[in-house]
């Protein structure tokens, strides 16, 4: 007996205990993998999808991963892409480099009759922060419910959305930037062509991601190149219908010049200067990544895709939370006298006066008026206007929801005293309880269990429902029934839509004014001109008959 345990002291002391069980290796179109098995589940982590984009490959679609010959162990995460902090708030430092264009699969370790459903995961981050790799991601808890699980990394910031001159004139397509958006679709055809060998369907894959990570869903569902890679999508705060033609970044030319710009204030005299320069350099020099309305990966507006019905038409179930602002705001020190002033920081004093916004009576008020008009303006419309675009012009179902569960985070957590803020779903999705800091309790677990089942049964069959499970009705324009994720849950009208028909109203005339007003303007400028040069010449031919 006591051999036996200085033996094991020994093993542990020097690193020779035993590791966790290894999985069966599995072949791949780049050559033969090992994972291992925790619990119920087989997992492989740090797959490349694509080749490193280092050197002259930097600003580049992606390409091919290199194979390897042999046995590749894939049982530790792979590098994060290059960003200067972390999202989620709560999410650890990981190392990161350039050579980050990998995947981690969970699969449950029995293998049934049939191929399984398939979800995979997009972080969000603002499209500067997070990976694929983060502990608040594991796929385990929602691959024991009988699905196959991928989360990706992706390039970010200036790194995967740089858009330049020199870039465009040396792409086939004319444009550039959308690079990471571009790495999330050869991800997505890596899966459609690998991940039966993990028991994957690939005919039956389903998209989710979280606030920039929900924004690059709605682009996927509007890029042609995406067609076909996904039959279902999740999205969880945020979406692009707003008229993004009126921003002059999502322009091809109003990128570039951006880009141009960035390169001058990092000091770069070309295209060549930029590539050579080193990570750290031009992470030193604030970008604001974003997509760009390119004319090959997003060759229009994903409003304008849905409004020509050319969208990828796929099952929908999209939603925000309740008090997504109180992320982006300084709540506590909103008053009635500074209101607008905080609100502008972020939104055109026009645009805000349109919508209605008002602070009320009190300092409160001020509070809370804030906070909705941020949720509204920043998410919620954008959700609202994504699902009624799906039901216009598309076939599939479309299932909406409104988060609201108040989580038992302790002080010190970023989400104390915050509510159902930003990202405040995602421990329920995931399941990762017991790695945040709350008291959870045991309807939290139960509340968890119930929005993982939602998500799972969504991603089998294109509805959330199941035996057990609260009905969740099909959302519809005319009764914009949605499902209330709270304390108690259950289906309930859409809250405050008259705001939201506002803020409709709004941008339906800012794209009038854009596509058409415009065009009238110029039009009657010219015909003005036109005139003015016929009268002009009358009056100089009246002149010379007159002097004649």
């Amino acid at each position: 007996m006591n051999r036996c345990l200085i033996l094991v002291c020994l093993m542990l002391a020097f690193g020779l205990a035993p590791g966790p069980a290894k999985a069966e290796p599995i072949a791949i179109d780049s050559g033969q993998i090992e994972g291992f098995e925790s619990g119920t589940t087989r997992v492989f982590k740090g797959i490349p999808y694509a080749a490193p984009p280092v050197g002259p490959l930097r600003w580049r679609p992606p390409q091919p991963a290199p194979s390897w010959r042999g046995v590749r162990k894939a049982i530790s995460h792979s590098f994060a892409c290059p960003q200067l902090e972390s999202y989620p708030p709560d999410a650890p430092q990981e190392p990161t480099s350039e050579d980050c264009l990998t995947l981690n699969v969970w699969a449950p370790a029995t293998k049934g009759a049939g191929k399984l459903p398939v979800m995979v995961w997009i972080h969000g981050g603002g499209l500067m922060n997070g990976s694929g790799s983060l502990p608040q991601y594991a796929g385990d808890q929602l691959a024991a419910r009988g699905v196959v699980v991928v989360t990706i990394n992706y390039r970010l910031g200036v790194l995967g959305f740089l858009a330049h001159p020199e870039l465009n004139r040396e792409s086939p397509h004319g444009g550039s930037g959308n690079y990471g958006l571009l790495d999330q679709i050869a991800a997505l055809k890596w899966i459609n062509r690998n991940i039966a060998a993990f028991g994957g369907d690939p005919d039956r894959v389903t998209i989710f991601g979280q606030s920039s990570g929900s924004f690059s869903v709605s682009m996927l569902v509007s890029s042609p190149l995406a067609k076909g890679l996904f039959r279902r999508a999740i999205g969880q705060s945020g979406a692009v219908f707003e008229p993004v033609e009126l921003d002059p970044l999502f322009t091809p030319k109003g990128a570039a010049e951006a880009g141009a710009r960035f390169a001058n204030k990092a000091g770069a005299k070309s295209l060549a200067d930029l590539r050579r320069m080193p990570v750290a350099s031009l992470l030193k020099y604030r970008f604001n990544p974003q997509f760009n309305i390119d004319g090959y990966v997003l060759p229009v507006s994903p409003h304008d895709t849905y409004a020509a019905g050319k969208q990828n038409d796929v099952d929908l179930l999209v939603g925000t939370n309740a008090s997504e602002g109180t992320y982006f705001l300084d709540t506590a020190s909103v008053t009635v006298d500074n209101f607008d002033a905080v609100l502008q920081r972020t939104y055109p004093s026009l645009l805000l006066w349109a919508v209605g916004a008002s602070p009320g009576k009190t300092d409160t008020d001020a509070r809370k008026a804030a906070v909705s008009i941020d949720t509204d303006m920043r998410f919620r419309w954008g959700m609202w206007a994504w699902a009624r675009h799906a039901l216009k012009s598309g076939k599939g179902r479309v299932y909406f929801y409104r988060f609201a569960r108040e989580a038992a985070y302790r002080a010190g957590h970023p989400y104390f005293e915050l509510g159902p803020t930003h990202g405040a779903e995602l421990p329920y999705v995931f399941g990762d309880l017991d790695t945040r800091a709350a008291a959870w309790s045991p309807g939290d677990r139960a509340f968890a269990s119930m929005v993982q089942q939602y998500w799972t049964n969504f991603a089998k069959t294109g509805d959330p429902n199941g035996a057990g499970l609260p009905d969740w009705p099909m959302f519809d324009q005319e009764r914009a029934i949605v499902m209330d994720l709270g304390q108690q849950t259950h289906a309930a009208a859409l809250a405050d839509d008259a705001r939201l028909k506002r803020i409709d109203r709004v941008y339906a005339v800012a794209r009038f004014v854009n596509e058409y007003l415009y065009g009238v303007i110029a039009a009657g400028l010219v015909l003005l001109l036109l005139v003015m040069t016929i009268l002009f010449r009358i009056v100089l031919r009246l002149k010379a008959r007159i002097r004649a």
